[in-house]
């Protein structure tokens, strides 16, 4: 019931920043962005929306009539694929499967697919940052809800 509430109202929010975690995660973030501060090397963080997706591995990008890229694609593709997510707004947010999975539809068409390969639970996160903030995961092959500060 939760996540069904807070994914209602996550319909019509841009995605407005994408970027790369280590190996090939990714976080996507959704709404009007906020610096990120500093890293303790100094260097800037990526800045964050009220919302974000993050899927650690096992991903794809699908178009209407193919696949666009994925965690196993070559790199190269990822930067284009990304870009094409930028500025179109989330239509729906569903989760699949036995051990579900995460499946966003964006008004351009595109879907942002979770879909993992190894051992263990899908390894995707959809936060509500604030103070503090909510997400949802999975845990156990079952949704859960997780408050953090």
């Amino acid at each position: 019931e939760q996540f069904v509430e807070m994914t209602t109202g996550l319909i019509g929010i841009p995605v407005t920043h994408i970027w790369r975690g280590h190996g090939s995660a990714i976080f996507i973030e959704l709404g009007e962005l906020k610096t990120g501060g500093l890293l303790r090397n100094g260097t800037p963080r990526n800045p964050q929306g009220p919302f974000g997706l993050k899927i650690e591995w096992s991903w794809r990008i699908e178009g209407r009539r193919r696949i666009w890229c994925g965690s196993w694609s070559d790199e190269e593709r990822w930067p284009r694929a990304f870009r094409r997510l930028l500025g179109s707004t989330v239509s729906s947010i569903s989760l699949f499967g036995r051990l579900p999975e995460i499946d966003i539809g964006l008004s351009n068409g595109l879907h942002v697919v979770s879909m993992m390969t190894a051992e263990g639970d899908p390894r995707w996160v959809l936060s509500e940052h604030g103070e503090p903030g909510k997400a949802f995961m999975i845990k156990a092959g079952r949704l859960q809800k997780q408050r953090y500060s």
